[in-house]
């Protein structure tokens, strides 16, 4: 959350000339209801079920494209080893202070965040970052967040 996936996708599939696909976006088309309300009503195991269901239909019914994944995704169900499989995985590595400065402005409009205090929220950052850096590191490229030309990006990308 806060790491730029969907703008460094945005600009990535510009560059290349392929689709661009927002996982969260693409698991709120499929299921018809916002991932707020299928938290809400149904749970997380839920969510990650459509979630993955919605990844392999996009990988499946598309040869190339660029995806912004949830930072959760990686994470649960082999989605990691799949998407590893299907095609080159980024991770944009950004550091915990700037995911933080950005998120403390973003609260509002992020309902896992939005009641938490800063000491909360930077709590928050840390523990997620702990919990998944061990299926982030599995990426085929990681990124510096911290100032990467999307060129660079992309020649890394066709020469890895």
């Amino acid at each position: 959350m806060g790491s730029g996936k969907t703008h460094w996708g945005r600009l990535l599939s510009r560059k290349l000339s392929i689709p661009f696909f927002d996982l969260d976006e693409q698991v709120t088309e499929h299921a018809g209801i916002p991932i707020s309300e299928i938290f809400a009503t149904k749970g997380e195991e839920h969510f990650r079920l459509i979630e993955k269901d919605t990844l392999h239909i996009i990988t499946e019914s598309h040869e190339s494209f660029v995806m912004a994944c949830g930072g959760g995704s990686p994470c649960y169900l082999n989605n990691i080893e799949y998407m590893n499989q299907s095609g080159m995985t980024v991770w944009i590595n950004t550091p915990l202070d700037i995911l933080f400065q950005r998120l403390v402005n973003e609260k509002d409009k992020r309902p896992l965040i939005k009641d938490l205090s800063d000491e909360q929220l930077q709590y928050f950052i840390s523990k997620k970052f702990s919990d998944r850096k061990i299926y982030y590191e599995q990426a085929s490229i990681t990124v510096d967040e911290k100032g990467e030309l999307l060129d660079k990006i992309v020649q890394r990308i066709f020469h890895a």
